[in-house]
Order: C-alpha cells, then sequence, then structure tokens
C-alpha cells in the first residue's frame, strides 16, 4: 500500500461500509496504514449500558516530546436512498476528477490526507522530532457516548500526553483555504413542560389550556438577544425547534404542551449563567397573568439535555501561527479564524490540549453523492505536511 497517496488512502477507507456504529473494517484498514510507517497500533472497544459498543484506535509513532495528536472519525452517516446516489455509496469511484463515497469529505478524506502527510514527511526528514498520535472514534456520527471522550480517557490513564490537537473535520465552506476552527461555541438544549387541564374546547371555563402558557414562556426566550457577539463569536442564538401538545383532536383542550429549544452561545456565558437566565426568563413570563385572566400563575417545569458543551477558544500561537502559515503556503489564502458552525469533538480534546479544526470543503457532506475533488486531497496533505513540519519546528513558542 502506497500510503503518500491520499486517493487510494481514501479509496480504501470508503470501502469499508463504517455506518455507525459498525466498524465495517475501517479502523482495521487505518491500522494497516499507519504500522509500515512505525505506528503502534492499539484498538479500544468501549461500552455503556443502552448504547451499542464501539470500537477506536489509537496510534502512536515516537515516545518523545513534542507530541501533536491527529483527531477523527471513520464512522460516517447512513447513505439514505443509495439508488439516488449516481455512483454506489461504499464504491468510491472516480468520474470527471471527483471521488464519490459516503465520508469522503466527514470525514475520512482528512484521515487519508493525514496518514499521506506523515507518510511524506517520514520520507522526505524521516521520523519526526518528537511524536505524532492519531486518535480516532467510531462513533461521532451516533450517540458520541463510547468514542473520543472514552478514547481519550483510556489513553491518559496510560500516561498519554499531548502539546497539540488539529481535527479534521470538513471546516472549509467554499474553498481550501477559507478557515480554520479555532474554538466553538457552547450549546445546551432544554425541554419545558406546561400541564393544563384537559376538557372540551366549548367549555373552556373547565379546562386549562397549556398551549397559552407554552407559547408566553417561548416568546420569553425568544423576543430578547442574549447579548451583542463578541470579538471571537457571533451572538448567542435560542432556537425553539418544537412545540407539541400531542392532540389529533381540534374539540380537545390538551392537558400538557411541551416545548424544546437549543442555544448556542458565545463566551459571554458558560453553562450555568445560561440556564439561570432562561429559567429568569421563563419564571417572569410564568407570572405574567396577560393571557391567563383569572388563572393562577402558570407552573412549568424544565430539563436540560445531559451532555452541554461549554464555549471554547484557542489561544496557541505555535498551533494556529503553524497551520495558518501552512495553508497560506500551499494555497496562497490566509484562512479566516473562526468559531461558527455546530460542535465536534474537539469540545472534549480542549481539556487535554489546544486544538484546532482545518480539513476539506464541506459542502456535500451527508448528502447524496457526497464527494471530494481530487485535486483537493493532494493540496491538503500538502497543507498537512507543511504543517507538520512547521509545528515541530515552532513547538516550543
Amino acid at each position: 500500500m502506497t500510503v503518500t497517496n491520499p486517493v487510494t488512502n481514501l479509496q480504501t477507507l470508503i470501502r469499508c461500509a463504517s455506518v455507525t456504529p459498525a466498524e465495517g473494517g475501517a479502523l482495521t484498514a487505518l491500522a494497516d496504514m499507519l504500522r509500515p510507517l512505525g505506528f503502534k497500533i492499539e484498538r479500544m472497544t468501549a461500552s455503556e449500558l443502552g448504547t451499542p459498543d464501539i470500537e477506536n484506535l489509537y496510534a502512536r509513532l515516537g515516545t518523545e516530546e513534542p507530541h501533536l495528536m491527529f483527531a477523527g472519525h471513520t464512522d460516517v452517516v447512513p447513505v439514505g436512498d443509495a439508488a439516488s446516489w449516481s455512483h454506489p455509496p461504499f464504491a468510491a469511484d472516480i468520474a470527471d476528477g471527483e471521488m464519490f463515497g459516503r465520508g469522503a469529505v466527514d470525514m475520512k478524506g482528512g484521515i487519508a490526507c493525514f496518514a499521506a502527510a506523515v507518510a511524506r514527511h517520514i520520507e522526505k526528514h524521516g521520523p519526526p522530532a518528537g511524536s505524532i498520535s492519531f486518535l480516532i472514534t467510531g462513533d461521532e456520527e451516533g450517540p458520541a457516548i463510547n468514542g473520543t471522550v472514552k478514547l481519550l480517557q483510556w489513553a491518559a490513564e496510560r500516561g498519554e500526553k499531548w502539546d497539540a490537537s488539529l481535527v479534521g473535520e470538513p471546516t472549509n465552506p467554499d474553498r481550501l483555504g477559507d478557515m480554520i476552527k479555532i474554538g466553538r461555541r457552547g450549546s445546551i438544549s432544554g425541554f419545558i413542560t406546561v400541564h393544563g387541564v384537559q376538557g372540551h374546547a366549548a367549555y373552556p371555563h373547565l379546562a386549562d389550556n397549556p398551549v397559552r402558557s407554552i407559547i408566553k414562556l417561548t416568546e420569553a426566550l425568544l423576543e430578547r438577544p442574549f447579548d451583542a457577539g463578541t470579538d471571537n463569536f457571533q451572538p448567542s442564538n435560542l432556537e425553539v425547534t418544537s412545540i407539541d401538545v400531542g392532540n389529533a383532536a381540534t374539540n380537545v383542550i390538551a392537558a400538557k404542551a411541551t416545548a424544546a429549544f437549543n442555544i448556542r452561545f458565545n463566551d459571554t456565558w458558560s453553562v450555568d449563567t445560561l440556564r439561570a437566565e432562561i429559567i429568569a426568563r421563563l419564571d417572569a413570563a410564568a407570572a405574567d397573568q396577560a393571557l391567563r385572566p383569572g388563572r393562577p400563575p402558570t407552573k412549568y417545569d424544565i430539563a436540560w439535555s445531559d451532555r452541554p458543551s461549554q464555549v471554547f477558544l484557542t489561544r496557541n500561537n505555535a498551533l494556529i501561527a503553524s497551520l495558518s502559515s501552512a495553508v497560506e503556503n500551499v494555497t496562497g489564502q490566509r484562512p479566516a479564524l473562526s468559531t461558527t458552525g455546530g460542535t465536534s469533538d474537539a469540545r472534549h480534546i480542549k481539556d487535554y490540549c489546544p486544538v484546532v479544526e482545518f480539513g476539506l470543503v464541506g459542502q456535500t457532506m451527508h448528502m447524496i453523492d457526497e464527494r471530494v475533488a481530487l485535486s483537493d486531497l493532494e493540496t491538503l496533505t500538502e497543507i498537512y505536511q507543511t504543517f507538520i513540519q512547521r509545528w515541530f519546528e515552532n513547538a516550543d513558542i
């Protein structure tokens, strides 16, 4: 296997049908790429009651510091309607200069390119003056319970320490070189329940309609901005994602109403302060009787999602400058340093070392006919190769 070629690397990985939670042979294929380069390969299976077992991989080249970690995932989302694909989703067909296949962009392409970059670095310079590791999970696209979180804990318990991490998620919106992610907004989800009294719609005095109250409560969350944004983050934003009464009858007042919401927040807030703000808004709305004349104050329950994500921002000159200069050197474009978008496994890695994200163009991820330009695979490999060299030169900054 010619590991220096990102195209053949990616074809091998795509042809492994690793839809979460199936390993599908993808981790085995990656191990076969890395082992000839001198990596020590370890496989770890994580379990938790009520969730599928997940196979993960940790590979390390070298034993000395500084230590650079590349992180990512080989699992992919389902293909959807396979008949709608112009090429079979796990065939890795090449047509008109593009490779088609589930995971081409998100994110087997990034893994294929980083493996090729390490191989080229070794071919040109010999092993790095330090250590490089691959921390690869199999459930980033699924529950994300038995993957990166537990793999990081497992490795740290064995004495592994990292000086920096690069996550190979597809960060570029339009073309390679557009964007490096240097942080992520936090995320909290919540669920509000208002209990009313079920009754006949023609006799509202005998019932208590919870719809009136759920509307008031959700309006309280939406009507006033949480902040105006900060130097590094856009304004915090809350979206009500569901309002439901579970009522199929038009002449029945429902017994309860529920609403779900999600807020992506910046560094103005923490999980605790934002939860307190949300409850304060709900309490004020619940006490307002404008929609409930003659009724007692609204009583509501709120439940929070189990795993909120804290906001974070990476401030590490060696890491950010090395990657930015590598991108500019290869593409001629200075990348924007961004914190936009959703969450990623970087939110877990930040607790162990500074982390940034850079990968392919994300326009087709999760779509029918997910695909990547072969030229982008070569360009990303060159960027990663340049980054590896510059990071080890600058790691003591």
